[in-house]
């Protein structure tokens, strides 16, 4: 295997990477987010009516923040020590360190109504063994939201099939460095590995960017398939 294009480097390069992101989520600094997908997965936790959360990669907690005083319990789980330490510094919610192996192998032992995963399934294993776990962490009629780059806009000038890209942090600032490469899946890839995890897919939305008109991301909303 090479390392270069491994889940392995995506872990690596996130912890290199920490401070960086942080300033940039805080300070609003990526469009994106600003203008549709921030509120676009906000909005799909709030429509599930949830009492309890999980935000499994949930960075430096700008999520469980921005959803205080909903009520909710809400948890959140990333790899990266400094960015669990802003995130409890913050406050909003309990924060853990842990990895996705942790869930695969069934150390993590919350459960809640709502599962979510924002832009934070990037590899191609972990990701796999992540998803087969869900339906553990999920309660009775419980939900899993996973909100990541819409795949016909991602996919760019390559061809659209499954396979490692290189990473980049071109739009970021000079303080990032070694982007993370990035397992990029097709739709039906998506929508086949939902299924293949024992998840049943029950919504599946496409925020458009208000000024081009394209698709930014897609959201999958699903439950454990009975």
């Amino acid at each position: 295997m090479d390392y270069s294009l491994s889940d392995a480097r995506i872990v690596e390069s996130w912890h290199k990477n920490a401070a960086p992101w942080t300033t940039a989520v805080r300070t609003h600094a990526i469009e994106s987010r600003r203008l549709i997908t921030d509120r676009a997965i906000m909005d799909a936790v709030l429509s599930r009516s949830p009492r309890s959360m999980i935000d499994l990669g949930c960075g430096e907690g700008w999520l469980i923040r921005a959803l205080a005083g909903t009520g909710m319990r809400m948890i959140g789980l990333d790899v990266v020590p400094a960015l669990i330490a802003d995130a409890r510094a913050a406050g909003g919610g309990e924060f853990h360190l842990g990895c996705y192996e942790d869930i695969a192998s069934g150390k993590i032992k919350f459960s809640a109504d709502v599962v979510v995963c924002n832009f934070s399934l990037l590899g191609k294993e972990s990701v796999e063994a992540t998803l087969a776990a869900i339906p553990a962490l999920l309660e009775p009629a419980g939900t899993l939201l996973i909100q990541t780059l819409h795949p016909v806009v991602a996919c760019g000038t390559h061809p659209y099939r499954d396979g490692w890209r290189e990473g980049s942090w071109a739009g970021f600032s000079s303080e990032f460095s070694d982007p993370a490469p990035w397992y990029f899946r097709t739709l039906q890839s998506w929508l086949r590995l939902i299924q293949d995890s024992g998840l049943r897919l029950l919504q599946l939305g496409e925020p458009v960017h208000p000024v081009t008109g394209h698709p930014v991301s897609v959201i999958f909303v699903a439950d454990v398939m009975r």
